[in-house]
């Protein structure tokens, strides 16, 4: 079969536009190519244009009328207009993780922490359906970009629900690192929040998508989420944290740990936590606890290489493994870490959807899931952990 060519763009050229470059150079289902990128830092975009031989674009409408999908590599509070703006043109938009959110008020001092979180949760469900709303009247999709749906270990258990019908019965998991990278995390007003939906979305997506597999593979039918309860804290902002550099603890209004309990449709359970307040590395992993077996999917750290460095300085020029803080003693070194968090496999499994209309597994129903399921938690910490319905929408 001869391979179709598909035109890209990228919106964003920050950390995210480096790894979906490195994704898309290795596809290889489709021929790709990439129209151009376009910023909101004309400087910033110049020079990513520039390191990768490709268009710097400063007409956003231009660079849409010229492709056939876009990666949307900006803020959270930017998702849904160009989302929408890509679909409205037959687009299909590769959108980060959230999906969206509720971003405030506009204003410069909104408050996350101190805002009533019935209307910020509105306002979530609200952007939400304008985005499925776009989505149902375009001949294109929106590919949910999230890579947890596509790590190995987490096919690999779908794999495992298909084939033996097991039912789950608790999940349990965890994304937690000492900080993020990004000066515009620390502020609602960008990122919709902080941990919860900054860190929790992973293990969360992946979690409500194997409840997606068995429904299918039992009943035809996905089980999805009915309730949720979760807790939030700021730990780097208590009176007495005593911060010894090691941690990042400048968040303005959002939290720096969530726990988030969902039960889903048929009573079964899974539980999520999410933090920044976890030193050695990034912490992926998620457990199932079935009928019939219990798998361990370990995102990051595994065991697959580890390395013993005497010496800090001659790793200086050497990627060990994400967020860890020190390359000197042991170290689970990552070999492949982008494939092991399952970044290719999305992208690959994404432009083949667009160009053969093969059936993309992490979609708009699941990041609308999930952002519901957020939302709905950051309602139940509001009120101390009282459970709270998840609107399906």
């Amino acid at each position: 079969m001869k391979k179709k060519k598909i035109r890209a763009g990228l919106i964003g050229s920050g950390f995210a536009a480096r790894f979906h470059m490195e994704a898309i150079e290795k596809v290889y289902g489709c021929d790709v190519e990439i129209a151009g990128v376009y910023g909101r830092t004309p400087a910033n975009t110049r020079a990513f244009a520039a390191s990768h031989g490709i268009d710097a674009w400063e007409d956003l409408d231009g660079l849409l009328d010229q492709v056939d999908v876009v990666h949307v590599l900006v803020p959270a509070a930017l998702h849904e207009e160009i989302a929408i703006m890509a679909l409205n043109r037959n687009v299909f938009p590769i959108v980060e993780k959230p999906l969206t959110g509720s971003f405030g008020d506009g204003s410069e001092g909104f408050d996350g922490q101190l805002a009533a979180k019935e209307p910020v949760r509105q306002a979530a469900l609200t952007s939400i359906r304008n985005m499925l709303d776009a989505e149902a009247a375009s001949t294109a999709q929106i590919l949910y970009a999230e890579n947890w749906v596509y790590a190995p270990a987490i096919q690999k258990e779908r794999e495992v629900i298909e084939k033996t019908k097991a039912q789950i019965l608790w999940m349990h998991g965890e994304e937690a690192h000492s900080g993020s990278h990004s000066e515009a995390y620390g502020h609602w007003k960008y990122s919709g929040g902080g941990s919860m939906i900054g860190k929790g979305v992973h293990p969360l997506s992946a979690a409500l998508y194997l409840k997606r597999v068995e429904g299918r593979a039992r009943f035809g039918k996905a089980i999805r989420p009915a309730s949720v309860t979760a807790r939030t804290h700021t730990l780097t902002s208590l009176d007495g944290f005593m911060d010894a550099g090691h941690l990042r603890a400048d968040y303005q209004d959002v939290e720096d740990f969530a726990m988030v309990h969902v039960v889903f449709e048929d009573g079964t359970l899974a539980t999520v936590f999410a933090s920044e307040i976890v030193m050695g590395g990034v912490h992926n992993w998620l457990e199932v606890c079935a009928n019939n077996h219990r798998s361990q999917c370990n995102l990051n750290p595994t065991d697959m290489m580890q390395t013993y460095n005497p010496v800090e300085k001659q790793f200086d020029d050497i990627y060990v493994v994400e967020k860890i803080g020190t390359k000197q003693g042991w170290a689970k070194t990552a070999p492949d870490e982008d494939h092991a968090h399952g970044f290719m496999q999305e992208i690959e499994a994404f432009y083949r959807t667009v160009a053969y209309d093969e059936e993309v597994e992490s979609n708009s129903q699941l990041a609308a899931d999930t952002i519901s399921t957020v939302y709905s938690g950051y309602l139940s910490a509001e009120r101390g952990g009282a459970e709270v319905k998840v609107d399906l929408l």
